[in-house]
């Protein structure tokens, strides 16, 4: 009980720091995954002192530091100048005198050090449960408490996003439930409440007019001139509601003129509109605005949907328009309805997928397979407007290449800065008539040069990277984890010294860890490309991970299966996985697309935990066997950078090789696990 209870704020602090430090220092939000990999790092060094002195103490300390130096970082304007990157850091929040740091590595780092203390002391409490499950010769019944326990993490802090508290309540029930620990002892719990009613009270000072969706800390407020709202996000700027309807071409502003342009160009009233990123409006009021007979308006965000309605031109009002929330990219696998004008408006998401990717949440919409689903909803006469706010030229080259790829016709561009973007791509047969003589003749001329530009593709979605491969800023940062992650081990496990000097590492363990990250990351990024990248999807994949792992735990503890077949089957499901591509999955029913949803994730992941379960439950320590598999999940997290050089179906291949390395050592070690048992300490709130 009490460890299932351990494993469910373990998994509640995480979900609350995913969300609420790349809230607090924005440069995080486009690195979400390290606070992942952090947490692995602090419960590993956790497990590996389950031996010693309690560290109970460090946990709510360690809290309220990390919620300090957040606060001290959130007014640093940390910028990066680096020509292979592309960060948008706008600190529209601060003010002139606000600190200047050129370099975003210093808050990453530290965020990793500050988030990896948080969970020390709880992967100790964590592994001395563990240990007493193991004395009692019942190490899977322990694991699969765990493992419930994660899952009510999972679905509370669930329950939370969907009704949409605040950050302060986040860290409410993380607190209210490690009060348990701190019960026998009256002082102990007086300083608990202490630092606890500090924690909550600062918590609740960081933006305290901001709205938490389920991927910003938005803030909405009136523009200076009085023209219409502005929309922050993190504290960035990201999106404007303009007043767009209704002005004569004379009167208009610059930001107007841009939004009207394509719809003047078009020379006629657009028909059927489809808005992709719809964001507060401004799209929708100008298709209205040109006579568009309906607009149907995708966006992915809920709360910055809600707030068109404060929109100048209250254009969700209109009975034209039909409100979509789900993504673009998904959205377009299930709809069926053709349309006259589809428009990409500016979706820069300004965060990641998922913790556990480095992929955007708009990576799946610029790419080859994503156009060429926006063709087929086009009418005959049909067109594409893609607006965008481009700062590098490759960016311009992929966006022009991706379109002319497609339409096989070069996309007409108009390039001025409109305030919002800088850039309108016109593609497809409705401005057909904007291609002139010269610019039809220079097609046959640029179709050569496309297959010198590297496309985004589902597989290598990576719009923003100047070019394949992992950047000079992504090596630095992986090194220095790297190195943090083997100092902290070395400096705090003398058992993990002693046995790296005897050269007895639990390698299988270890592979487990990295490999089993790496199939979770591919299950992730697969189920967002075929459910959509929302956050309801992420969460019910990862719960359903975590539910697949259970039960696979069960079964071994009920009747074990032939370590031979678990890994024959997992070897067998990764191969058939890597050997179908998604795009085959998007162009099945529903029905099918679940089933082999299923079939591709979840089999794979079943084999997975049932060969980890059968190892698992002969380790003598069970503290050190768990320590050694979170820091090869650590080593998994890195391993994943890999894919913007290789792209993400490769991933497959990794966790193979990883695998098959488990298989060698077992066959080398002749299936027997080290024995080295020695006896276990308690760790209690006194």
């Amino acid at each position: 009980m009490e460890l299932g209870f351990i494993s469910f704020i373990v998994l509640f602090q995480e979900l609350t720091l995913i969300r609420w430090f790349p809230a607090t220092v924005r440069v995080l939000a486009f690195f979400p995954n390290l606070i992942l990999l952090s947490t692995f790092l602090g419960l590993g060094l956790g497990c590996l002192r389950s031996a010693g002195k309690s560290l109970l103490w460090l946990w709510p300390v360690s809290l309220l530091v990390l919620v300090v130096i957040a606060r001290l970082m959130s007014r640093v304007a940390f910028t990066e100048n680096a020509a292979t990157e592309h960060l948008w850091l706008l600190y529209y929040d601060l003010g002139p005198q606000a600190p200047v740091v050129k370099s975003v590595l210093l808050p990453i780092l530290l965020g990793f050090l500050l988030s990896a203390a948080a969970f020390v002391s709880l992967g100790q409490l964590l592994a001395v449960r563990l240990q007493e499950f193991r004395a009692r010769a019942r190490p899977l019944q322990g694991y699969a408490c765990d493992i419930l326990g994660s899952l009510g993490g999972i679905i509370a802090f669930g329950g939370c996003g969907f009704v949409g508290v605040a950050p302060v309540w986040w860290f409410a029930v993380v607190l209210a439930a490690g009060l348990w620990f701190f019960l026998t002892d009256w002082r102990a719990l007086l300083a608990y409440g202490i630092l606890a009613c500090a924690l909550l009270g600062l918590v609740r000072t960081l933006a305290p007019h901001a709205v938490y969706s389920p991927y910003y800390a938005l803030t909405v407020g009136p523009l200076f001139d009085g023209s219409g709202l502005g929309i922050q996000a993190n504290g960035s700027i990201h999106q404007y509601a303009f007043k767009l309807r209704g002005r004569e071409p004379a009167q208009r502003t610059l930001v107007q003129t841009g939004y009207h342009l394509p719809y003047e160009l078009l020379g006629h009233p657009p028909g059927r509109v489809l808005v992709l990123g719809a964001g507060s409006g401004n799209d929708v009021a100008v298709a209205l605005d040109h006579g568009a007979e309906s607009v149907t308006a995708v966006e992915i965000d809920p709360v910055i949907l809600a707030m068109g309605d404060l929109h100048p031109d209250r254009p969700y009002a209109s009975p034209r328009v039909r409100k979509v929330n789900t993504d673009a990219r998904s959205f377009l696998n299930e709809s069926r309805e053709q349309y006259d004008l589809i428009v990409f408006g500016t979706l820069d998401s300004m965060t990641r997928l998922s913790a556990l990717a480095n992929v955007r949440l708009d990576n799946f919409v610029y790419t080859r397979e994503c156009i060429a689903a926006a063709r087929g909803h086009l009418s005959d006469r049909g067109g594409i407007v893609m607006y965008f706010m481009s700062a590098e030229s490759y960016i311009d080259e992929r966006l022009c290449g991706l379109l002319t790829a497609e339409f096989q016709q070069l996309p007409h561009v108009e390039k001025k800065r409109y305030l919002a973007f800088n850039r309108i791509y016109l593609a497809g047969p409705a401005f057909e008539h904007l291609a002139g003589p010269q610019r039809r003749a220079l097609l046959p001329w640029v179709r050569p040069l496309l297959g010198r530009i590297e496309l985004p593709g589902d597989d290598w979605p990576y719009l923003y990277l100047q070019s394949r491969g992992i950047s000079p800023f992504y090596l630095r940062l992986i090194g220095a984890i790297a190195l943090i992650t083997v100092a902290a081990v070395a400096l705090v496990s003398r058992d993990l010294r002693a046995s790296l000097a005897r050269g007895r590492i639990d390698g299988e363990m270890f592979l487990f860890g990295l490999a089993f990250l790496l199939l979770e990351t591919k299950s992730v990024t697969t189920m967002s490309l075929l459910w959509g990248a929302t956050w309801l999807t992420c969460a019910v994949v990862f719960g359903a991970i975590l539910a697949m792992v259970l039960a696979a735990t069960l079964v071994v503890q009920w009747r074990p299966p032939p370590w031979a077949w678990c890994m024959g089957g997992l070897l067998v499901s990764l191969a058939a996985a890597y050997a179908v591509p998604v795009h085959l999955l998007l162009r099945t029913d529903l029905l099918a697309r679940f089933a082999l949803s299923l079939a591709f994730v979840g089999t794979p992941v079943f084999f997975a935990a049932a060969a980890f379960a059968l190892r698992f439950r002969d380790r003598p320590e069970a503290d050190l066997a768990l320590g050694w598999n979170l820091l090869g999940a650590v080593a998994g997290g890195l391993v994943e950078f890999v894919s913007m050089l290789t792209g993400i179906r490769a991933l497959y291949l990794a966790v193979m090789i990883a695998y098959l390395g488990i298989m060698l050592l077992r066959r080398r070690a002749g299936g027997r696990a080290p024995p080295r048992p020695r006896p276990t300490a308690s760790v209690s709130g006194t």
